[in-house]
C-alpha cells in the first residue's frame, strides 16, 4: 500500500488529482477511496515539520480536482448563495454606521454596502473599528431592510443554481484530514510549551501561517464551500471516526477541567469540556493560542451559514468560562479582549440567537457566574465605617483586573444581551439570578475608599480612582441602565418590585456588614454606592412610567436615615473638597469630585444620590433632615446670633465655603426636579440651557456634555431628532468666522435671548458645573446679556426660576421649606448679615433668599389636626407654627446664647427693666440635640426595643484641652425684630439708603421688572410675593416701613466698609509709586543717550570725507528695538532690518491657466507638472545650454523660481552688535522654544514676529533726497552714453585700493558679506548651480539677480498680480527691496564680470561681434533679468534719469520680442497679408513707432538664410484659428511687454520712493508708461493707446532690429524649432494656485486611504497629500525613508523648497512642514455643524470650506505661516 501511495506522490500534482477525481465519481468509488486516503496519510503526515507547503500545494490540487486552483475558486464563487454580506475586518477597518436604518446599536457596514445602499439624510457616521467586526448588510435581525445595499436587497444568492455535486466531492474527502492536520499541529505545538513561555506560541502559529490563511481563502469562496465546511466542521460522526484513528492515548480535552468558584450555583458551569466536534477543538485551540487573528477571522467568515452560525454560538458559550480564565492569565489582555468582543459581538447582537442560548445553554447563568468569580479574585477587607468588624468585601481598584479593565469583554457581552428584551426578561423573572447579581453589585459597594488627611500630605498620590469610576459605570450602572429599558411600562410593575425588595435586601445585608449603626464615620468618603443608585434609579422608574405607589415600595424610617447618610456623606465632601479641607490627599481627590459630576457619569451618580435624598426628604422628619444636613456639613457651631463663636470642626476660612455649601445644596434638594417630575424633553431642554449658559458650545460638545442613559439602548439616542429639534430651540448658531491672521474658529451655538430671560437657571448650572469658574463664566454670560438688553446694568444676582410641578408622591418634600428648624436658621443667617458678622457673604444671603422665595411659592396644604397635634409636641417656642407665611412676621424679642467670655455681647448689662421676661422668655436653641430628640422619637415610634441598644456618646460635645480657649458663657441678646423686619432693613443695607422702601411703595409696585436684578429686586420680589399671599404681612410691611429705623451698627468700624476703603487706597497708592518709577526711568534713559551720543561722534566725523557730510542733511534715522537709541547706520555700528529669509517655490508652480488644478480622486485623472512655470524655465535654460556659451546664457534668464529666495520684514530694526547679544541671551536661556536659535533663527524682540537674518541698512541719504529726482533735458544720445560710461566705472570700482581696504573691513560690509552667505543658505545648493562649472562667478552672479527678480515677482503676485490698485499693498509693508538691493550691488561689485561682453553695447548701437561659441541673441534674453543686471551693476545711487534710459532702451528690445514672438503664430498667409500692409508704412515719416512697419521688417529678416518660420507649419495652423485684426494685434503686444512694464515700476518705485498710482485695468498699459517716463504726460490723453508710440531708438531701429534678427537667423547648428520655442517665450503667469479640493472630504477618503504608495506599493498606514502638486506620501513611514529622512520632509523639500503642505487622509487635518519645523495647521473640512472633526473621530460627513481653504492658500502665497501660526515644533526628519 505504502508503494502505491509512494508512486502516487511522484507523479504530477495534476493528473493524480484529476484521475483520483474520476475514479471517486464512479459508483464503486473503493478503491479512489483507499488511494486517496493513503495519499493523505503520506501527504498530511503531522511528524513533518509545519513549515513545510508541499502538503499544502497537494490539498489545493487535489481539492481543485485536476484544474488550476484559481480556476476553481472562480467556478465555486459563480455557486455563491450568499444573501449576507458578511464581510470580517479587523482593528483599523474604516465602516460604517447608520443609526436610522440600525436595529441593533452595534450594527455596521463595510465601504462598499454603505455607499451602495441609500443613506442619504439618515444619521450615519464612518468609524474606525476598534475590535474589528463584521457587515450586516443582509441581516435583517440587526438592521432594516431599506438600508440593505443593491446586491443584498436584491437577495441575488437565491436565484443562484444548485451546485454540481463533484465539483466539491475532492473538498468533502479531503478537508476533514486537512483540518484535522492543522488541529495535530496546534496540539503538539501547546504539549511542548508547556512549561516554557509564550513565544513559543507565537512561532507554532507563525508556522501554521499558510494553513490556516488557505482555510480563510476557501470561507472567502461564498456559500457553497461555507456549506461543505460547516458539515465538516460540525459533523461529530466525522469527529469520532477520525479522531479515534489517532493512538488513543492522547484523547482530546481531557486536562481542560475549568474549576469555577464555590458560590456557582449550577455545576454544569463546571463540568469539563468534551468536544465532539471539530469546531469544539478548534474554537478550543483558538482560545488557548490567545484568539490569533486568522483563526478568528476564519471562524467569524463561516457566519453567514446559518445552521455553523447556531452551532458555533452554543460552542461559544460553553467555552465561555474557559475563555475568561485564558483572559485573565493572559499577557495581552487588551488584544485578547478586543478578539473576544469582536467574535461575541456578532453572535449576541442578534436577539433570535441570544433568546435561543439563553434558553437551551443558561447563558445567563454562565456570564453571571463568570463575572462574580473573576471580581472574586481581587476582593479586599472593606474598611468603611467600622473597620476591626467589618464583615464587607469590595474590589481592589489597584488589582490589575480592574486598572487594565480586563472585564470589559464579559460586561460589555452582558450588556449586549440585557438589550434584547426577550432575555432581559428572563433575567428579571429569575430570582436567584438576580440575588446572585445584587451580590456582585454589593462587590463595588463602598470601593475605594477616601481617608482624609489631618497632618501631612499624602505621599504617593493613587490613581485608582480611575479604575472605580470605570467599574462602577461599565459593569454597574449600564447593566442598570439596560434593565430600566425594559421596565417602563405598567405590564412590568412585577419586576419593578421585585429588583426594589432585592436592593433593600442587600443593602440590609450591607449595613450589617460594615456595622453601620446611625453616625457616619467621620473624615471617610466613598463615591461608590451602587446598590444605592440601584434602589433610586428603579424607585424613578417604578413611580414615572408605571404608575406605582411610592410609599409601598419604600422601607421603614429606620432604614431610611441609614440609607440617606452615605449619599449626604458625599454631598458633605464635595462641599469640603471645594472648601480645600481635603488638600492633603492630593490632586486626585478633586478628580473624583469632578468625575462624579462629570457629564457621562452624572445621571448614574450624583442624579440618583439626589433624589435618593429627596426621596428620604420628602418622608422623613423634616427638623431632622435639616439638622442633619447643617451637622454633617459641619457649620452648626456657626449657626448663632452671637457675633463670636468657637467651630470644633472647621477652621475659620473654612466655614463661609462649608455654609455656602449647605445652602446651596438645600436649594438644589429642594428646587431640582429631574426625577421629581419633569418629563425627558423638559430635561433634556434644561441640561442644554445650562450647558449653552456656560459657554458657547460646538454641535458636538454639546452632545457629549448632555447626559443620556449611558447604554446606548436606552431610547435617547444621541443625535436623535429630538436632540436637534431642542437645539433650534433654545440655540442660535453662530457660523464659523475668519480673520486670515487670527485662529481658525469653529460654528458656535449660543443660547437665544429668551432663553437668557426666562430659562436660565443657576441651580442646574451648579449642579452641572465640573469647574467652578464656569458658573461665574455662566454669570458674567448673564449680565452681559442683560446689560445688553438694558434689562439691568449692575452686577446681577442668580435669577429665580419658577419650578415644574411636583409629583404628587414627592409633596412631602416641601415640608423642608416649612419646619421650625429652618425658619430659626434664616432667622439667625439674616441677622448675621444684617450686623456683619464675620465669614457672610453675598452667596449666603442670596441663597436664604432662594429659600424663602422656594417656601412661599410652594405652600403646604393646611391641614388643621395636624397642626393643633404639633402645637403639644412644640417645646420651643421660637415660632408659633411651622408655616412660613405666619413666620416670616413673628417678632423674636430675646435669645439666649453662648459666647466666648471675650465676645462683645458679654460687656453689657441686661436692661433691667426686661431682665426677668427676658430670662423667662429668651429663646435657646440647639441643633444637635434638636436632631437627637427627633431621632429618638422616630425610632422609638417604629419600635421600642431599639431604645435598649446603647448609642454612642453625641460626638458634638468635645472634649477641649483646658486653658486653650476662653470659657463660654451664657448671654441674653435683645433682638426685637422679625424675618419680615430683618428683610426690609437688609433692603435699605443693600441699597445704601435709610428709607429705601416707603411705606406706600407695595401699591406702585410692578412686577414684571422683578425676574432679573441684584439682591435689592430680589428682596422687593419677595416681600411683594408675602404680601399678595396674605394680608396680615401686608400690613406688617407697611407698619414697618413707616417707623424704621437706621440700625445701630455695632461698636467697631464696618469690616466690609474698610476693605473697601483700603482697597481703593492701596490702588492710589500704587498708582503715584508707577508714575514716580516711569518718569525716573525716562530721565535716565535720557542722559544714557547723552553721553552714548558724545562718545561716538567725534570720530565718525573724521571717518567721514566730504562727500558724504553734504548728504548728512537728509540722513535717515532708525530705532533700535533692543536698545531703545535712535540713529543713523554708520560703516562701524550699522542698523539692519529684522527679516526673514526663505526659499520658496510659490512662483515656479504657477500655471498658465486661471483655473486650479484638480486633486486626482480616479484612476483615470491626473495632474501633469510640465506648464508650470518652474519647469518652464529650466526646460528654456537648458535648451540655451546646449547652444550658446555658458556665461552668457547665465545672464540670459532667472533662476529661483523654484527655490528662490524671498525677504521679507516686520519692519523693526535693530543695532546689530545689540542683536548678536540678543541671539547669546537666547542661545543660553534653555526655555523651550518654538525655533533653533542655532539656526540664527529669533523672534523680534518688539512684534515676536519670526526671523532668522538681519539685513544691514546703507548708511546715508533717505531716497527721497531731491537732486537724483530732478527730470532731465538731457537728449537721449547723451544719457545712453552716460549711462555706458558708468558700465565702465564698474571694472575700477574695486581696483581704487586705499577706499577697498576700508571697504572690505567695515563692520558694514562684513555684515554684508554674513548677510549673503544666509541667503545662500536658505536654499539648497540644486536651486543655485545652473551653470556648467557649479560655484563660477557668473553662477553667483545669476543667483544673485535672481534673488532681487525672486522678491520683485513675489510683490506682484501678493498686489495681485498688477499694479492697477497702486498704493502701498499690505506685501509692500513687509517689503524690504531697497535695503535688499544696495546689499546685492554691493556683492555683485565684487565680482569682475566679462566687461568685454557687455549687452549694453548691443542694445544701442550697430556692432559686428563673431565669437567662437556664440553669445545668446538678444531675442533670446530675458529683458527683466537685463533690466537687473544694469541696475545692480551701475554705480549706486543711480540716478533716475540713467534708470529711465535703460528702461528705455529695453522697453525697444521687449516690444520688438513680442513682434517676434507674434509672427510666429501667424500663419504662412497672415504673415504674407501683414508683410504687405506693413511694407506701405516703411516710408511714412513715423515709422519706427508704427508696429506694421516693425512687424513687416521683423518677419523678413527672420526669414532670411536659415528661416526661423520653416518650423511651423501645422502646428500654428492649430494653435490660432482667429483671425488677427490691428486690435487683437495691438492687445497680444502690450500683454506680451505688460510684465516688464509692471517689474520696471515696481523697482521705480522701490529706488527712488516713487508712488504707484492706482488706475483701471483697461489703463494698466498707459499708466505704468506714463510712470517710467516713457511717453510725456501730456500724450496720455489720447483714448487709443498704441504700445509702438512709446518706442524711441538711439540709432536707426531698422538697423537694430536687423542686428537683432541676424542674431537668430545666423545660428548655423540650431533648428528652426529650437529657434522658434526660445522666441516664443510667453512671459504671462496666473496667480499662483493650490489644487482645487473636491467637496465632499469622503470623495478624496475613499479613493487615497486604501491606495498604496507609489513609492513603496504598501498602502500606507498614514497617507497625506501634498495639496501643491497632489503628490501621494507615507507619513512618518520606515518605508520611504532616505538617508534618515521621511517622505514628507523630503517633498516639501523637493517640492517647495522646505515648504510642504500636506493633508492628512486619515485625520482631514492639514500639516505644514517649513525647514526643520512643522506645525498643525487645522482643517479645510468641516461637518455640517461648522466643527472640525480631526482623526475623524466622529466620522460625520464632511465638507469643504471655501473661506479656510483661501485663507490657507494666501498664508502660502504671502509666506506668512511662520508668522500666523503658532505652535511649531521640531520634526526631526520625522515626517
Amino acid at each position: 500500500m505504502c508503494m502505491m501511495a509512494a508512486s502516487l506522490l511522484r507523479r504530477d500534482k495534476k493528473t493524480t488529482a484529476a484521475h483520483l477525481k474520476a475514479d471517486l465519481n464512479r459508483t464503486d468509488n473503493s478503491t479512489g477511496l483507499r488511494q486517496l486516503q493513503e495519499l493523505l496519510d503520506a501527504v498530511l503526515n503531522p511528524e513533518k515539520p509545519a513549515a513545510d507547503t508541499e502538503a499544502l500545494d497537494w490539498c489545493k490540487c487535489l481539492i481543485a480536482g485536476g484544474e488550476g486552483f484559481e480556476e476553481f475558486c472562480k467556478t465555486v464563487r459563480s455557486y455563491d448563495n450568499a444573501t449576507l454580506c458578511g464581510l470580517v475586518w479587523t482593528a483599523n477597518f474604516v465602516a460604517y454606521r447608520c443609526r436610522t436604518c440600525g436595529i441593533s446599536p452595534c450594527m455596521s457596514l463595510c465601504a462598499e454596502c454603505f455607499n451602495n445602499g441609500d443613506h442619504t439624510g439618515h444619521d450615519f457616521n464612518m468609524f474606525r473599528s476598534q475590535a474589528g467586526g463584521a457587515c450586516d448588510c443582509g441581516d435583517s435581525n440587526v438592521m432594516r431592510e431599506s438600508g440593505f445595499c443593491r446586491r443584498h436587497r436584491l437577495r441575488t444568492g437565491e436565484n443562484v443554481p444548485s451546485i454540481p455535486r463533484d465539483l466539491l466531492l475532492m473538498s468533502e474527502m479531503v478537508l476533514p484530514r486537512f483540518i484535522l492536520c492543522i488541529i495535530q499541529y496546534l496540539r503538539d505545538g501547546y504539549i511542548e510549551s508547556d512549561i516554557s513561555t509564550e513565544r513559543d506560541l507565537q512561532k507554532v502559529l507563525q508556522q501554521l501561517e499558510p494553513q490556516i490563511s488557505f482555510l480563510e481563502e476557501l470561507t472567502k469562496m461564498g456559500g457553497a464551500m461555507r456549506t461543505v465546511l460547516t458539515k465538516i466542521l460540525t459533523n461529530q460522526q466525522t469527529f469520532k471516526d477520525l479522531s479515534m484513528d489517532q493512538d488513543a492515548g492522547q484523547s482530546v480535552g481531557q486536562r481542560k477541567r475549568v474549576k469555577l468558584s464555590s458560590s456557582t450555583k449550577d455545576p454544569s458551569i463546571i463540568e469539563s469540556l468534551k468536544h465532539k466536534c471539530f469546531l469544539e477543538e478548534l474554537l478550543f485551540w483558538t482560545i488557548k493560542y490567545e484568539f490569533p487573528q486568522k483563526m478568528v477571522t476564519f471562524l467569524l467568515n463561516m457566519l453567514p451559514d446559518q445552521d455553523y452560525k447556531i452551532t458555533f454560538t452554543k460552542t461559544f458559550v460553553q467555552h465561555y468560562a474557559f475563555i475568561m480564565k485564558t483572559l485573565m492569565k493572559s499577557h495581552e489582555s487588551d488584544t485578547m479582549s478586543n478578539r473576544i468582543v469582536h467574535i461575541s459581538v456578532q453572535l449576541f447582537s442578534n436577539e433570535e440567537l441570544a433568546r435561543h442560548v439563553t434558553e437551551e445553554c443558561q447563558l445567563l447563568d454562565i456570564m453571571v457566574t463568570v463575572l462574580l468569580y473573576m471580581m472574586e479574585s481581587c476582593l479586599i477587607k472593606s474598611e468603611l465605617q467600622d473597620e476591626e468588624n467589618s464583615r464587607h468585601v469590595v474590589v481592589n481598584c489597584s488589582e490589575a483586573l480592574l486598572k487594565n479593565n480586563t472585564y470589559w469583554p464579559l460586561v460589555s457581552d452582558f450588556i449586549n444581551i440585557l438589550s434584547h428584551q426577550s432575555v432581559a426578561k428572563k433575567f428579571l423573572e429569575d430570582h436567584s439570578l438576580l440575588m446572585l447579581w445584587m451580590s456582585f453589585v454589593s462587590f463595588f459597594q463602598g470601593m475605594n475608599l477616601n481617608k482624609r488627611e489631618l497632618n501631612e500630605h499624602v505621599e504617593f498620590e493613587s490613581q485608582t480612582y480611575y479604575a472605580a469610576f470605570a467599574a462602577e459605570l461599565e459593569a454597574c450602572a449600564q447593566p442598570m441602565w439596560g434593565l430600566l429599558t425594559h421596565c417602563k411600562v405598567k405590564e412590568t410593575q412585577e419586576y419593578t418590585k421585585t429588583v426594589v425588595r432585592y436592593c433593600l435586601e442587600t443593602l440590609q445585608i450591607w449595613f450589617d456588614a460594615i456595622g453601620f449603626i446611625d453616625e457616619p464615620a467621620p473624615n471617610q468618603v466613598t463615591f461608590h454606592l451602587p446598590l444605592h443608585r440601584y434602589y433610586a434609579m428603579f424607585l424613578s422608574k417604578a413611580i414615572k412610567c408605571q404608575g406605582l405607589d411610592l410609599d409601598s415600595l419604600l422601607p421603614d424610617q429606620e432604614m431610611l436615615m441609614k440609607i440617606m447618610v452615605h449619599p449626604l456623606q458625599i454631598q458633605a465632601c464635595l462641599s469640603e473638597i471645594h472648601s480645600n479641607m481635603w488638600v492633603r490627599n492630593g490632586l486626585q481627590i478633586k478628580g473624583q469630585a469632578m468625575t462624579y459630576v462629570q457629564s457621562h457619569f452624572c445621571n448614574s451618580m450624583i442624579d440618583p444620590d439626589i433624589y435618593l435624598l429627596q426621596v428620604c426628604a420628602s418622608r422623613l422628619d423634616p427638623d431632622y433632615f435639616i439638622s442633619s444636613v447643617f451637622e454633617r456639613f459641619k457649620v452648626v457651631d456657626l449657626l448663632t446670633m452671637a457675633s463670636q463663636h468657637q467651630n470644633a470642626v472647621l477652621d475659620s476660612e473654612q466655614e463661609r465655603p462649608m455654609l455656602e455649601g449647605a445652602l446651596t445644596f438645600l436649594v438644589i434638594l429642594t428646587s431640582l426636579r429631574i426625577h421629581l417630575g419633569m418629563t425627558d424633553d423638559e430635561i433634556l431642554r434644561a441640561e442644554m440651557v445650562s450647558q449653552l449658559c456656560m459657554n458657547d458650545r460646538t454641535h458636538s460638545t454639546l452632545l457629549d456634555l448632555i447626559p443620556e442613559n449611558p447604554n446606548p439602548k436606552s431610547g435617547i439616542i444621541p443625535g436623535s431628532c429630538s436632540f436637534e429639534e431642542m437645539l433650534s430651540a433654545v440655540a442660535d448658531f453662530k457660523a464659523p468666522v475668519f480673520e486670515p491672521g487670527g485662529s481658525m474658529q469653529q460654528g458656535m451655538y449660543t443660547p437665544k435671548a429668551e432663553v437668557w430671560e426666562k430659562e436660565f437657571d443657576p441651580i442646574m448650572v451648579v449642579l452641572r458645573t465640573v469647574y467652578r469658574r464656569d458658573v461665574q463664566s455662566a454669570m458674567d454670560r448673564y449680565s452681559a446679556f442683560l446689560k445688553q438688553s438694558g434689562i439691568h446694568t449692575g452686577n446681577p444676582w442668580p435669577p429665580y426660576k419658577e419650578r415644574t410641578v411636583l409629583h404628587p408622591c414627592y409633596k412631602g418634600l416641601i415640608k423642608l421649606l416649612h419646619c421650625k428648624t429652618l425658619h430659626i436658621v434664616i432667622f439667625t443667617l439674616l441677622y448675621k448679615i444684617w450686623m456683619d458678622h464675620q465669614n457672610m457673604s453675598e452667596h449666603v444671603l442670596c441663597m436664604v433668599l432662594y429659600l424663602i422665595e422656594l417656601g412661599l411659592d410652594n405652600q403646604v396644604q393646611d391641614n388643621k389636626a395636624d397642626e393643633v397635634r404639633l402645637r403639644e409636641h412644640c417645646h420651643d417656642s421660637w415660632f408659633p407654627g411651622t408655616n412660613l407665611l405666619s413666620n416670616l412676621h413673628h417678632v423674636i424679642n430675646f435669645v439666649r446664647v453662648r459666647v466666648p467670655e471675650t465676645a462683645p455681647e458679654v460687656k453689657r448689662e441686661a436692661p433691667p427693666s426686661t431682665s426677668n421676661e427676658a430670662s423667662s422668655y429668651a429663646q435657646v436653641f440647639s441643633l444637635v440635640a434638636e436632631r437627637r430628640r427627633k431621632f429618638q422619637e422616630i425610632i422609638n415610634r417604629s419600635n421600642t426595643e431599639a431604645a435598649q441598644v446603647v448609642r454612642p456618646k453625641s460626638s458634638s460635645t468635645r472634649w477641649v484641652p483646658p486653658g486653650t480657649q476662653p470659657q463660654l458663657v451664657t448671654e441674653i441678646l435683645e433682638i426685637r425684630e422679625s424675618m419680615l423686619s430683618l428683610l426690609i432693613k437688609l433692603h435699605q443695607k443693600l441699597s445704601s439708603k435709610q428709607n429705601s422702601l416707603s411705606a406706600s411703595w407695595l401699591e406702585d409696585m410692578d412686577m414684571s421688572r422683578h425676574t432679573h436684578g441684584d439682591g435689592i429686586t430680589a428682596i422687593e420680589r419677595i416681600l411683594t410675593k408675602a404680601a399678595t399671599r396674605s394680608c396680615q404681612i401686608k400690613r406688617s410691611i407697611q407698619d414697618i416701613c413707616g417707623k424704621v429705623c437706621p440700625p445701630v451698627p455695632p461698636k467697631k468700624n464696618n469690616p466690609t466698609d474698610k476693605k473697601a476703603m483700603d482697597k481703593e487706597e492701596r490702588r492710589q497708592r500704587a498708582r503715584e509709586r508707577q508714575q514716580k518709577l516711569l518718569a525716573e526711568f525716562a530721565s535716565r534713559q535720557k542722559s544714557f543717550m547723552e553721553t552714548a551720543m558724545d562718545v561716538e561722534s567725534p570720530e565718525t566725523e573724521a571717518a567721514m570725507d566730504l562727500g558724504a557730510s553734504e548728504v548728512m542733511e537728509s540722513e535717515v534715522l532708525y530705532d533700535c528695538v533692543i536698545c531703545g537709541q535712535s540713529g543713523p547706520s554708520t560703516e562701524d555700528r550699522p542698523t539692519g532690518l529684522v527679516v526673514l529669509l526663505q526659499a520658496s517655490s510659490v512662483l515656479g508652480h504657477r500655471c498658465q491657466n486661471q483655473e486650479a488644478k484638480k486633486l486626482p480622486t480616479s484612476d483615470e485623472e491626473h495632474i501633469y507638472p510640465v506648464d508650470t512655470c518652474g519647469v518652464a524655465h529650466d526646460v528654456r535654460l537648458t535648451l540655451m545650454q546646449r547652444f550658446f556659451k555658458d556665461s552668457s546664457c547665465l545672464q540670459s534668464v532667472s533662476i529661483g523660481w523654484d527655490g528662490g529666495v524671498y525677504v521679507q520684514t516686520c519692519g523693526h530694526t535693530l543695532h546689530i552688535d545689540c542683536h548678536k547679544s540678543y541671539m547669546e541671551s537666547l542661545r543660553n536661556d534653555q526655555v523651550l522654544q518654538g525655533f533653533s536659535v542655532d539656526k540664527g533663527e529669533f523672534t523680534c524682540p518688539l512684534c515676536r514676529q519670526f526671523a532668522n537674518s538681519v539685513l544691514p541698512c546703507r548708511p546715508g541719504r533717505s531716497t527721497e533726497a531731491g537732486a537724483w529726482h530732478m527730470p532731465t533735458n538731457k537728449k537721449l544720445c547723451v544719457l545712453v552714453k552716460e549711462v555706458e560710461d558708468l558700465q565702465e566705472k564698474l571694472g575700477l570700482f574695486p581696483v581704487s585700493f586705499q577706499r577697498s581696504q576700508e571697504f572690505i573691513t567695515s563692520n558694514l560690509s562684513k555684515e554684508m558679506e554674513l548677510v549673503i552667505k544666509d541667503i545662500k543658505n536658505t536654499t539648497q545648493k540644486k536651486y543655485m548651480d545652473y551653470g556648467k562649472n557649479p560655484g563660477s562667478p557668473d553662477n553667483d552672479f545669476l543667483f544673485m539677480y535672481s534673488v532681487a527678480r525672486t522678491n520683485l515677482e513675489l510683490e506682484l503676485v501678493h498686489r495681485g498680480g498688477n499694479l492697477c490698485s497702486g498704493g502701498a499693498s499690505a506685501a509692500a509693508k513687509r517689503s524690504c527691496l531697497n535695503q535688499l538691493f544696495h546689499v546685492l550691488a554691493m556683492h555683485m561689485r565684487l565680482y569682475s564680470i566679462d566687461s568685454a561682453y557687455n549687452p549694453w553695447t548691443k542694445l544701442t548701437q550697430i556692432t559686428q561681434s563673431k565669437e567662437a561659441e556664440p553669445e545668446v541673441p538678444m531675442l533670446f534674453r530675458d529683458v527683466p533679468s537685463l533690466l537687473i543686471i544694469f541696475v545692480l551693476t551701475m554705480p549706486q545711487p543711480l540716478r533716475k534719469e540713467h534708470f529711465s534710459c535703460v528702461v528705455k532702451m529695453l522697453y525697444n528690445l521687449q516690444f520688438t520680442q513680442a513682434l517676434a514672438a507674434l509672427s510666429a503664430k501667424f500663419s504662412p498667409e497672415e504673415r504674407q497679408a501683414w508683410s504687405t500692409s506693413g511694407a506701405l508704412k516703411k516710408s511714412a515719416t513715423n515709422a519706427e513707432k508704427s508696429f506694421e512697419a516693425l512687424l513687416c521688417h521683423v518677419m523678413s529678416e527672420l526669414s532670411q538664410d536659415r528661416s526661423v518660420y520653416k518650423g511651423n507649419t501645422e502646428e500654428t495652423s492649430m494653435l490660432s484659428s482667429s483671425v488677427w485684426s490691428p486690435q487683437s494685434i495691438e492687445f497680444s503686444l502690450q500683454q506680451f511687454c505688460l510684465p516688464f512694464l509692471r517689474l520696471s515700476c515696481l523697482l521705480q518705485h522701490h529706488l527712488y520712493g516713487d508712488n504707484l498710482t492706482g488706475c483701471l485695468e483697461e489703463e494698466e498699459f498707459s499708466s505704468l508708461a506714463v510712470c517710467l517716463g516713457l511717453l510725456p504726460s501730456a500724450l496720455q490723453l489720447s483714448n487709443t493707446v498704441h504700445s509702438a508710440s512709446y518706442l524711441e531708438w538711439p540709432v536707426s531701429a531698422f538697423d537694430l532690429v536687423t542686428q537683432w534678427c541676424a542674431e537668430v537667423t545666423g545660428l548655423s547648428h540650431m533648428q528652426a524649432e529650437q529657434s522658434l520655442t526660445l522666441l516664443v517665450q510667453d512671459p504671462l503667469w496666473a496667480a499662483p494656485r493650490l489644487l482645487q479640493l473636491p467637496d465632499n472630504y469622503n470623495i478624496i477618503f475613499q479613493y487615497y486611504h486604501r491606495k498604496a504608495c507609489t513609492a513603496c506599493k504598501k498602502v500606507p498606514k498614514d497617507p497625506a497629500l501634498c495639496l501643491v502638486c497632489g503628490a501621494f506620501v507615507c507619513l512618518k513611514g520606515a518605508c520611504c525613508k532616505q538617508q534618515g529622512i521621511c517622505e514628507c520632509v523630503l517633498h516639501s523639500q523637493h517640492c517647495g523648497a522646505a515648504t510642504g503642505i500636506f493633508l492628512l487622509i486619515n485625520a482631514s487635518v492639514i500639516i505644514i512642514i517649513r525647514g526643520h519645523r512643522f506645525c498643525l495647521w487645522g482643517s479645510v473640512y468641516l461637518d455640517a455643524h461648522g466643527e472640525e472633526d480631526r482623526d475623524l473621530r466622529r466620522g460625520k460627513p464632511l465638507f469643504l470650506c471655501e473661506e479656510r481653504y483661501r485663507v490657507l492658500e494666501q498664508q502660502w502665497v504671502s509666506h506668512t505661516f511662520d508668522h500666523i501660526n503658532k505652535r511649531w515644533g521640531p520634526h526631526y526628519n520625522g515626517l
